[in-house]
Parts: C-alpha cells; sequence; structure tokens
C-alpha cells in the first residue's frame, strides 16, 4: 500500500463513524474472529474442503487444483473482491471471482455443487463456536478471580438487604457466590450450546442436496459421506439433520439468549457495585491519575460498573432480534435474515467480551472499606438483635409479651431519633438501661459473626465445590483485564 492510500485511509478513519466496540471497548482477539480476513479464508477453507471431499469421493478434481486453492487460503484481494461484487451484485460470487484470479487453474471447481450458504452458513457456525469458546474462557476466569474475592471476604460480616431495606446480615463472601452462581449458570449455557452446535455441511439451494446427488450420479451414499467429510474437515463431529437453505436459525436464538444471560447477569453484580460504592462499603479500582468528573474533582464515579450495565442493556435489547428473524422465515428461507445477522452477531458478542473485560477488571482490583461496613451493620444490628435479646431475657425469667411490647416501644424510640433527628441509633443503650432486662449480657449477643449462619462455612464449601472444578477445567487461564480506554 502506498503512502499516499496510507494517508487517505487515516483520514478517512476520523470523518467515517467507528464501531466503539471496536474503537474502545472489545478485545483484538474478539475482533479478529469477526473480521473480514477470517471470514473470507475461512469461506476459502471451506472451498477447499468441498473440492478435497469430492476428490476423494471420485470426482475430478487435480493434486495441482487443490494445491493451488491450498496456496491463497489468506492472499485476499479485497479491492479486487470489492470490483468484483460492484459488478455482479453478489458477495460469494464476487469472492468466488477474486478466489478464481488467484486460482485460475482450481476456478471451474471452486463452489462445486455449492449454494451460497454453504460458505456464509458454515463460516458463521465456525464463528459462533471460536467466539463461544472465548467467552466460555473469559467468563472462567472471571468467576475464578470473583472467587479468590469470596473466598478472601467469606467471614466478613456485612449488613444484608431485602427490597433494598436492612435486613439479617451475610457476609461479603457470600454476597459475592451469589453472583457467582449466576455466571455459573451461564457457563454452564455457553458449554451447552457449544456441544450441541453441528455444521450445516452440504445441503444445497433448498436442503435437498439434489445439486451433489447430481454431481455424484445419483448415488445417495456419496452425498452423505460428502456431508460428513466437510463437516469433520471443519471439525465438526455431526451436522445438522435437515437444513432449508440455511442451518436454523433457532441456532442463533438460543446463542443470543446465553449471551443475555451473561449480561443480565453481569447488570445485576455491577448494580449492587455501584448500590455498595454508595454505601462506601467497596469500590471497583479507581487508578492514580483517573478523574472522576471533570467538574467535581472529589468524585470516584464506578465507572467500570455503569459501563458493564450500559453494554449489558444493549446485549439484551439484542436478544429479540434472532427470535424475529427465526420467526419470519418463510418456507426454505428468506433473506431478510443477512443484514439483521450481520449487526446482531458479531456486535452481541464484541460486546460480551467488553463486559468480561470490564468484570475481569473489577473483580481482580475490587476495593472493600471493613469499617465502613461494620459501622453500616452496626448502625442496623440493635434492631436485628432484639429478638435475641427478648429470647435471653425470656430465659432469665420474663414474660415473652411484656418483653415484646417494651422492645417494640423502645425500637420505635430509637427510630424516631434516627429519622427525625438524625442521631445514632440507641436503642441497646435503651434496652440496658431498661430493669426488665437487667439479667442480660445484651453486649455479648451483638457480636456481627452472630448473625451470619453459615455464610462463612457455604462460601468455604461452594469456592471448593463449584468454583474450584471451573478452574481445573480452564487451567486458571489468565486474560488481560486492563482497559482500552
Amino acid at each position: 500500500m502506498s503512502k499516499q492510500s496510507t494517508r487517505k485511509q487515516e483520514e478517512m478513519s476520523h470523518e467515517l463513524y467507528q464501531n466503539p466496540l471496536i474503537s474502545r471497548y472489545s478485545s483484538d482477539q474478539m475482533g479478529s474472529i469477526w473480521g473480514p480476513q477470517r471470514k473470507f479464508s475461512t469461506w476459502r477453507r471451506l472451498w477447499l474442503a468441498l473440492a478435497e471431499s469430492q476428490q476423494e469421493l471420485g470426482l475430478e478434481i487435480s493434486d495441482a487444483q487443490l494445491e493451488e486453492m491450498r496456496s491463497n487460503l489468506n492472499s485476499i484481494d479485497f479491492d479486487a473482491a470489492k470490483q468484483h461484487e460492484k459488478r455482479l451484485r453478489h458477495d460469494v460470487m464476487a469472492h468466488v471471482h477474486t478466489f478464481g484470479d488467484s486460482c485460475p487453474t482450481a476456478m471451474p471447481i471452486i463452489h462445486l455443487g455449492a449454494t451460497s450458504c454453504f460458505v456464509t452458513d458454515n463460516t458463521d457456525l465456525i464463528l459462533l463456536r471460536d467466539s463461544l469458546e472465548l467467552v466460555g474462557q473469559k467468563l472462567a476466569h472471571t468467576i475464578s478471580l470473583l472467587g479468590y474475592f469470596a473466598a478472601e471476604n467469606g467471614d466478613l460480616a456485612c449488613l444484608g438487604y431485602t427490597h433494598l431495606q436492612p435486613a439479617q446480615p451475610t457476609t461479603v463472601g457470600k454476597r459475592a457466590t451469589l453472583w457467582i452462581y449466576d455466571l455459573i449458570e451461564d457457563l454452564q449455557s455457553i458449554e451447552f450450546r457449544l456441544e450441541n452446535l453441528k455444521a450445516r455441511g452440504v445441503k444445497g439451494t433448498t436442503g435437498t442436496q439434489a445439486s451433489f446427488l447430481k454431481l455424484f450420479d445419483g448415488d445417495h451414499e456419496k452425498v452423505k459421506q460428502l456431508d460428513r467429510l466437510v463437516s469433520e474437515k471443519t471439525s465438526f463431529q455431526s451436522q445438522y439433520p435437515v437444513t432449508g437453505q440455511t442451518y436454523p436459525r433457532k441456532i442463533d436464538v438460543h446463542v443470543l439468549d446465553a449471551l443475555s444471560g451473561i449480561a443480565q447477569s453481569a447488570h445485576k453484580i455491577a448494580t449492587d457495585v455501584r448500590l455498595l460504592a454508595n454505601r462506601k462499603e467497596l469500590e471497583e479500582p479507581f487508578e492514580k491519575h483517573q478523574i472522576g468528573s471533570s467538574a467535581m474533582a472529589y468524585k470516584r464515579n464506578p465507572m467500570r460498573s455503569e459501563r458493564i450495565c450500559s453494554l449489558a442493556r444493549f446485549v439484551m435489547s439484542l436478544q429479540s432480534s434472532p427470535a424475529n428473524t427465526l420467526a419470519t422465515q418463510w418456507m426454505e428461507r428468506t433473506l431478510d435474515d443477512s443484514a439483521n445477522r450481520r449487526l446482531v452477531l458479531p456486535q452481541a458478542f464484541l460486546a460480551i467480551d467488553a463486559i468480561l473485560i470490564l468484570l475481569g477488571n473489577v473483580a481482580d482490583g475490587m476495593v472493600v472499606y471493613p469499617k465502613v461496613i461494620e459501622k453500616n451493620l452496626m448502625a442496623e444490628l440493635p434492631f436485628m438483635a432484639s429478638e435475641n435479646i427478648m429470647m435471653a431475657a425470656v430465659a432469665a425469667g420474663g414474660d415473652r409479651q411484656q418483653l415484646h411490647e417494651q422492645i417494640r416501644q423502645h425500637s420505635q424510640d430509637a427510630a424516631s431519633q434516627v429519622k427525625n433527628h438524625g442521631h445514632d441509633n440507641d436503642l441497646i443503650e435503651r434496652l440496658t438501661k431498661d430493669p426488665a432486662f437487667a439479667d442480660v449480657a445484651i453486649k455479648e449477643l451483638m457480636d456481627p459473626k452472630s448473625f451470619v449462619g453459615r455464610a462463612p462455612e457455604q462460601v468455604e464449601e461452594f469456592v471448593t465445590e463449584w468454583v474450584e472444578p471451573i478452574r481445573q477445567k480452564y487451567g486458571n487461564q489468565p486474560f488481560s483485564q486492563e482497559l482500552r480506554v
């Protein structure tokens, strides 16, 4: 490429809209899976697999033709392809001709007997497989990181919340296990989709394999072998048993459901982090020179968690597109799926990739503030301890109904002081001064750890039984959590 054309491209890059999923958020690894080089070189590999398999089954295809194809799998002239498509108005045929320009000897047998969906759909399935594998690896890594966080904070008592109102205490680590288990469910969904993903194979224009049956002079067994051979050459162990022109669009629905599930889990986790950051109990990583606000210099905004929520909403909104596409595919296929899928499939994966980078970054550097957690817990613990105090007073000989009424009155008065006057919760002080509770060791009943039940043990068991097997399976593979912006 000349310096002039390079300069022109750079100038154009500042003039044209750039997809922020590529320019700001996702990894190069996921971007390359859905990039043009990967896509069209995979088309060529499929044409080669088809030709190799046809030769193996007896069609007149020479070794020289196959070698010519092998030598040009990656050397794609994209400018020539663009010119061919402008003339032919057909992207697959444009690349057939572009490949043929580099392989003149093989040109007569490229795409032999196939329809466009042979390369487009089989390629999409390969890209879906590779993307699901990458998502699974990153998801497992995020689970591992959150597992370390849970274990480190398994016995750190904190205020629990139901209805976003103070509730029975839990631990920071136990709350993290709730996040992790959602992600484990998501990982299981990804693994299930991978296990059940198949090749479209060699099915022909309406799925009847008629063109291939003609190529092999009516030999049904050879057509079946062709379907199997091509699929195996693309590392699929099986093919969809029946298709129309395309692979079942139900598959896209299943994949987007799984990706949306990850987005839902990530949104919930990030929302919890944002709420707890508001309580000053924990924070996502905040870098030394990071600016929280251009106006308010003191701000430490949870921008990573906010971005997770933003991207998650985008992925969840994409979930409906494959469903609508499936529902409106008439008979053997219509082409109104094409533009939609070109947008939805890659962007959903790019956005999930970005979410997992962010979530891994947050999990790897989450900051906990135990003193604030203790302060917030102790502000509410007197109300939660009141039942234990009452039962201890009953055991010391008190009347349960009278004690209940006294605690109720003291609680209401203490709550009034907190809400109406901004004072500290003085319920324990009130009960200590009340003769009815004189025989109760109230301060001993105020140990936060006595209120968290089996939470510490649950965390330890959960990490051992659920997180560790995932670490073993995926090798605890590290991924860079560095944010691009």
